[in-house]
């Protein structure tokens, strides 16, 4: 069994499909361990309860620094002994020690195709009033592992999603979020449950079953 911990900031939207494929029997012998939000109160971690998994809150504003608040963060996960990290909406900076202590096993979900409208700034609907504002006619949703570069990391998955005549940020977000993201996190997870994943010189190979 691989152990699993999930880090939200959220509404928990993208850890709801992981919890529903943990319980279909999905997540190719991955269980969540613990869920850890950087925001007390936030629904996610409502979620979490509900599926009678561990919710933690560990709080940004409580620490001095970002170096400080990710070590706290990797202390938590090993103390679990957690070994994959999936970043589900964490929208709290992290430092490079972090992606360090647990590499090519921090998995990322981002709502562009890659490396399309990735980087700094580029997150939430922010992502999708670039891509409206640049007439782009094909969007989607990458996973991918995280490395010291922001959305820089190896490519696992991506799906792509047609934008619409007369879509909205908000219109364009859900239907990403519903074809792509809530169908790539569940599935990248398994790959990397089944020991199917494997990264050589930034690039992701996926093993056949």
């Amino acid at each position: 069994m691989v152990k699993i911990g999930v880090l939200v900031s959220g509404g928990g939207t993208n850890l709801q499909q992981l919890i529903d494929a943990q319980a279909r029997g999905e997540l190719g012998g991955g269980r969540i361990v613990t869920v850890i939000s950087s925001r007390p109160g936030v629904f996610a971690l409502e979620r979490a309860k509900n599926a009678g998994i561990e919710a933690v809150t560990l709080s940004r504003k409580d620490y001095p620094d970002v170096e400080a608040y990710s070590q706290a963060l990797i202390d938590a996960l090993q103390k679990r002994e957690v070994e994959l990290v999936v970043l589900s909406g964490f929208l709290t900076i992290t430092s490079d020690s972090f992606v360090q202590a647990f590499p090519n096993r921090v998995m990322n979900v981002h709502p562009a195709l890659l490396p399309a409208f990735g980087g700094k700034g580029f997150y939430g609907l922010h992502v999708h009033e670039a891509v409206l504002s640049r007439g782009c006619k094909l969007t989607g949703a990458t996973v991918h592992f995280a490395n010291e570069v922001c959305d820089g990391g190896p490519i696992i998955l991506q799906k792509a999603v047609e934008v619409q005549e007369g879509d909205t940020p908000e219109s364009l977000q859900k239907r990403v979020m519903e074809q792509a993201e809530w169908k790539l996190l569940p599935e990248a997870v398994a790959l990397f449950c089944e020991g199917r994943l494997q990264v050589e010189d930034g690039h992701v190979t996926i093993r056949k079953a």
